[in-house]
């Protein structure tokens, strides 16, 4: 008996029409002879206006606290009384979701009046919109006559460190304590809900597991409960070859290896989080991401090995907007141990991320791209850090600009893949500004002026014929 673990995102129970939707796939798998367990995300758009309500809470706004409980709590009665039919069940999940709310409630005015957020209590809020939208899924799924259970991450045995907002799961700890608390309902035919994001340190105190948090839930589930395979459904059919708002004929793939979807994950694909992929790659379990509109489709399977019908070179093609380009260079870099590691460091403690690096063999100058959004930052601390110091003589930024990906497995190995890639970018009559390679050779990443983007797009995914896929 096939043992899956399926994941709903925010748009997969969005309304209450979609939470229905999605009762109706789980029996439709659990009735064909399948041991279904599910993870649930919150409802759209609900983990980020907890978090701007928090905000808003530390600078003492304890009217806007009123309104915003009652909007929240109209929209999951809402949800509730369109995904569940039978009265008895509606009013069982409305008291669990006003009991939640009231308690959502004293939390935001105790931040309220210490004006203080930490980031254990921003973990804490946080957790709120899955604590709303798993009972809703439980009721709309105990509609179908099917016996179901709903857990918090931290109830069915999710232990983390306690780096709030970034929590790493404690796994053999973790395992043990799932395998002892959900595995039975398993076996006796129980489908298991499980809130994903939450789980809580050692002291029970609650945290967060960070981005692509739901799908991280559901791949520890996934290695927890020794699943078949993990199904992500969400609003597309897959991992396409390129966006489908660039090139209208981009192609859904079939298959990829996990390495290829953590470099595509990483570039902004509607794939898994890179984190979230870590405990399936570590125990061979094979990831599907599907289309909960359109659940006829198989979408994209993730597996260890690539796809073994794809005889092309590049898979995909992908563009990453809203991103800057900075250049620091000075003479007093060439030859100075640790003169990049200063550099670093001085972004790093800034919160400034590094998407994509490139520096040549003079060591004059390095080039690296960041979100658009950071670059006053990051140029206002590197030049108060490092400028006049005999080390950098120079800082410039380029916010014009766009990255372009090319990825594949074959791409490692083939001779004169970058060439073509570079060939074609120049016939399209477009000049590139930045390079970079890693070791793997399974992505080539360039920077070109945010104009030319989505034609270089094109060109390339013409140029290897991703549309015949």
């Amino acid at each position: 008996m096939k043992k899956i673990v399926m994941k709903f995102g925010g748009t997969s129970v969005g309304t209450g029409e979609n939470i229905r939707h999605v009762a109706d796939l789980v029996e439709q798998y659990a009735k064909n002879g399948c041991k279904v367990s599910v993870v649930v995300s919150a409802l759209a758009g609900v983990t980020n206006s907890l978090l701007e309500v928090a905000c808003q809470a530390k600078k003492s706004d304890i009217n806007h606290i009123e309104s915003f409980t009652k909007k929240i709590l109209q929209k999951h009665l809402e949800a509730t009384s369109t995904a569940i039919s039978s009265n008895q069940i509606q009013k069982e999940v409305s008291q669990i979701i006003e009991k939640t709310i009231s308690e959502l409630e004293k939390i935001l005015t105790g931040i309220c009046y210490v004006g203080e957020l930490t980031a254990k209590s921003k973990d804490y809020v946080a957790s709120f919109g899955e604590r709303l939208s798993a009972p809703i899924v439980w009721g709309a799924i105990k509609d179908h006559k099917l016996e179901t259970r709903w857990f918090t991450g931290k109830e069915a045995g999710i232990v983390t460190d306690s780096n709030f907002g970034e929590a790493e799961p404690l796994m053999n700890y973790t395992t043990h304590l799932i395998r002892e608390r959900v595995g039975p309902l398993l076996e006796k035919g129980v489908i298991p809900i499980v809130t994903g994001f939450i789980a809580a340190n050692q002291e029970g105190v609650v945290t967060t597991v960070g981005r692509g948090g739901s799908d991280y839930t559901a791949t520890i589930l996934g290695v927890a409960l020794q699943a078949d395979e993990v199904w992500i459904w969400t609003d597309v059919d897959g991992i396409m070859t390129t966006d489908p708002k660039i090139v209208p004929n981009a192609r859904m793939l079939p298959q990829l290896s996990y390495q290829e979807a953590t470099e595509m994950a990483i570039f902004g694909a509607k794939a898994m989080h890179p984190r979230a992929l870590g405990p399936a790659i570590k125990e061979n379990i094979p990831v599907r991401i599907r289309s909960v509109f359109h659940p006829e489709n198989e979408g994209t399977l993730i597996t260890k090995d690539s796809d073994a019908k794809f005889s092309g070179v590049v898979k995909a093609v992908a563009l990453i907007k809203d991103v800057a380009m900075i250049n620091v260079g000075g003479g007093g870099m060439v030859g100075a141990p640790g003169s990049y590691a200063k550099v670093f460091e001085v972004l790093g403690k800034s919160g400034i991320n590094i998407m994509m690096i490139s520096t040549a063999v003079s060591e004059a100058n390095i080039s690296m791209v960041i979100r658009r959004n950071l670059v006053g930052r990051a140029i206002s601390t590197l030049e108060i850090a490092l400028m006049g110091k005999g080390l950098v003589s120079e800082v410039t930024t380029e916010d014009d600009v766009a990255v372009v990906a090319v990825m594949g497995a074959n791409m490692k190995g083939t001779l004169g893949v970058a060439s073509k890639i570079f060939a074609t970018v120049a016939n399209a009559g477009i000049n590139i500004r930045m390079i970079a390679q890693g070791s793997s050779e399974l992505n080539i990443s360039f920077v070109v002026k945010e104009k030319d983007g989505s034609t270089v797009v094109r060109a390339i995914h013409d140029a290897f014929g991703l549309d015949k896929i």
